[in-house]
């Protein structure tokens, strides 16, 4: 299947590792232009040149920073004339029970993960014409609660309320808003995640194995391309089957 992605131009937030270079990587394999979002210059450098240079871009940027979104939407007009939406994928908040947490961890968790994400969805759905499309990057906490990530717990469900609403908004302009909730992903944060807490190896997962970056790669392209241009306002997890709820 074609999914119509040819010179068409993303933003790809903290797309230098993980779960976002894995969507970059995807793509620009099937012909789109990608502007990478990350903290640390070496590492934004290394991710575009893995890449491709005709096909890559990257501004230093984090989820925290408020005008970031502007300097992001600039640059890729900047340097391709257009902009057709936004894979929104920020850092993951801090471990730890609710009970536990400083205020400053709420705090500096709400201003990176919750309210850069509604800052990316506002700037970017402002540059976006019809056809255009934000996807979201929340988890599965989103829907079922993760022992030792309360943050997340608290923060995630109301994104997945948020994406209902900005496709409700958004709808009336042509462009789509939807949510990918990912499971256990190979990647240095699910590593992270199970040195701090009870992870397992992937043996309470129906499909008994961990995912693999492209596999949520794929479905994030399809769900931020013309392919999907009837899929709107829905999460979707990308977990194996793992999340036992509706």
């Amino acid at each position: 299947m074609d999914l119509g992605l040819t010179d068409r131009v993303y933003i790809v937030g903290g797309g230098t590792r993980g779960l976002g270079f894995a969507v970059a990587r995807t793509l620009t394999a099937e012909g789109a232009r990608v502007l990478l979002s990350g903290r640390d210059a070496g590492s934004l450098a290394a991710a575009v040149a893995e890449l491709g240079e005709p096909l890559a871009t990257g501004v230093v940027a984090n989820s925290a920073d408020p005008t970031g979104p502007e300097r992001l939407a600039a640059a890729a007009l900047d340097r391709w004339g257009r902009l057709d939406g936004a894979l929104v994928n920020g850092g993951g908040p801090p471990l730890g029970g609710a009970l536990e947490m400083p205020d400053d961890a709420w705090r500096d968790s709400f201003e990176s993960v919750f309210l850069g994400a509604v800052r990316m969805a506002r700037v970017i759905s402002g540059q976006l014409a019809e056809g255009g499309s934000l996807a979201l990057v929340l988890s599965t906490s989103a829907r079922v609660p993760i022992p030792g990530l309360d943050i997340s717990n608290g923060l995630r469900p109301g994104l997945a309320m948020l994406t209902k609403s900005l496709a409700t908004q958004l709808g009336g302009r042509g462009i789509r808003v939807n949510a990918l909730l990912p499971g256990r992903i190979r990647t240095q944060r699910t590593g992270y995640v199970d040195a701090g807490t009870t992870g397992s190896s992937g043996t309470a997962i129906p499909l008994g194995r961990i995912g693999e970056p492209s596999e949520f790669g794929r479905v994030a392209a399809f769900m931020l391309s013309p392919a999907a241009s009837y899929l709107s306002g829905v999460t979707i997890p990308v977990d194996g089957g793992a999340t036992q709820a509706y």
